[in-house]
């Protein structure tokens, strides 16, 4: 036998064995961009068609998760956090439960989430974090926030999407020894911690960046920005947040909102804080290992309503105001602003679609930056406030309030 089969062969099983693929907060990469196409480019004075509403979900904020022919949403009912699963026509299939919720300021569940091959990996408002099975939500392992990493609490709850890369799931407790860890996503044992800052967690969803063969989570703590080797957890970066000093900053829910995941293309990171820096464009070195400030802009200041880039520019949702912003990526300079109300904004087949803090739901064209509404409708269905993220998911535009679902049709050329 030749002395390079075997090398040979282990090469070739490794290129034949697919990775399951990742089905995450606002889609692929967490652009809040998704790919559907031959969308409605108008619609009717009335809205879309409404094809259903489930109205039994509980309180909550956290936006559906789609796979390719079933959803996963959670809700609080009587303090416990709730897992549901349905088929697309909004049939329920099962629920779990999964253990307590938060019930104070804001109370319902938060987190969208995270599904890989035959596993789903969701947290609480607790910082609580499981992982069940698919097929039923069975339990095959959960983590205690406080028990286990000694997590601190933000002001609102907990707030992430879990965030997977190879057999690691990532959480950012915010304690000052665990303050971010890696856990085996097949076991729930501990891969590493770091303690980064000791800051308490900033409500950030996080992200894996693949920067030149080098594998990042970037998360934000309530007052910096981390970047940290994702295989060992070593800090390799930070970007401070200077708006506040940092006495004013150990009172809780004083500058510590970062509830955007961050938007990485071609070695730069863009991020925009509305209780921070504001909108901010980070070069990386060529391994990932350091930082360069490219541009500042204070205005562009979103809290939770998501960024999108599409071309050049930059799109989100003012915290101190009621626009909708549109940056040059390159120079941070502003482009457009609507006035639109604060909201949450996703994009699809070249329409950018945002949803108010009043309720409204717009559909607007964009042309290098320039924005234009198209067609708007109210969602007058659910309860509390109009929080949640849009979902697009096979042509079926999906917004939840509170304890409602609401799934439209914006399919062109469909009756």
């Amino acid at each position: 036998m030749s002395k390079y089969f075997l090398p040979l062969f282990l090469f070739l099983l490794s290129c034949s064995t697919s990775q399951p693929e990742i089905y995450e907060w606002r889609g692929a990469e967490r652009s809040g961009i998704y790919p559907d196409t031959e969308l409605l480019t108008v619609w009717p004075e009335e809205g879309p068609k409404e094809l259903w509403t489930f109205d039994s979900l509980g309180r909550g904020y956290g936006s559906p998760q789609f796979t390719e022919d079933h959803f996963y949403i959670t809700g609080e009912v009587d303090s416990m956090a709730i897992l549901y699963c349905f088929n697309l026509d909004g049939t329920k299939l099962w629920q779990s439960t999964l253990g307590k919720e938060w019930v104070t300021s804001f109370p319902g569940s938060r987190s969208a989430p995270t599904i890989v091959g035959d596993k789903i990996y969701i947290g609480t408002g607790m910082g609580d974090l499981y992982c069940v099975n698919r097929a039923d939500g069975s339990r095959v392992w959960s983590k205690k926030f406080t028990e286990d990493f000694q997590g601190v609490y933000p002001l609102h709850g907990h707030s992430e999407a879990a965030v997977i890369s190879g057999v690691r799931v990532f959480w950012t407790p915010g304690g000052k020894i665990h303050n971010v860890v890696a856990l085996n996503r097949t076991t729930g044992e501990l891969i590493w911690s770091n303690p980064g800052f000791g800051e308490r967690s900033g409500y950030n969803p996080g992200k894996l960046v693949m920067h030149n063969g080098h594998a990042l989570f970037v998360t934000f703590t309530a007052a910096k920005l981390l970047g940290l080797d994702a295989e060992t957890g070593e800090l390799l970066w930070s970007h401070h947040q200077d708006v506040y000093t940092e006495e004013e900053r150990e009172k809780i829910g004083i500058g510590d909102s970062h509830a955007n995941s961050v938007i990485y293309r071609d070695g730069s990171i863009y991020y925009a804080a509305g209780d921070g820096n504001g909108g901010v464009m980070l070069g990386l070195s060529e391994d990932g290992t350091e930082i360069t400030q490219v541009w500042r802009n204070p205005g562009f200041d979103s809290f939770f309503g998501g960024i999108v880039l599409i071309g050049n520019h930059l799109y989100t949702s003012g915290t101190h105001s009621q626009y909708l912003y549109s940056i040059d990526a390159s120079t941070g300079i502003l482009s457009d602003s609507l006035k639109i109300g604060q909201g949450a904004l996703i994009a699809a087949d070249q329409m950018l679609y945002y949803y108010n803090q009043r309720g409204q739901m717009f559909l607007l064209s964009y042309t290098e930056g320039k924005m234009k509404e198209v067609s708007s409708f109210k969602i007058t269905k659910g309860t509390r406030h109009h929080f949640s993220h849009p979902v697009i998911h096979q042509g079926i535009l999906y917004q939840r309030r509170g304890d409602a679902l609401m799934a439209y049709d914006i399919r062109e050329g469909v009756k």
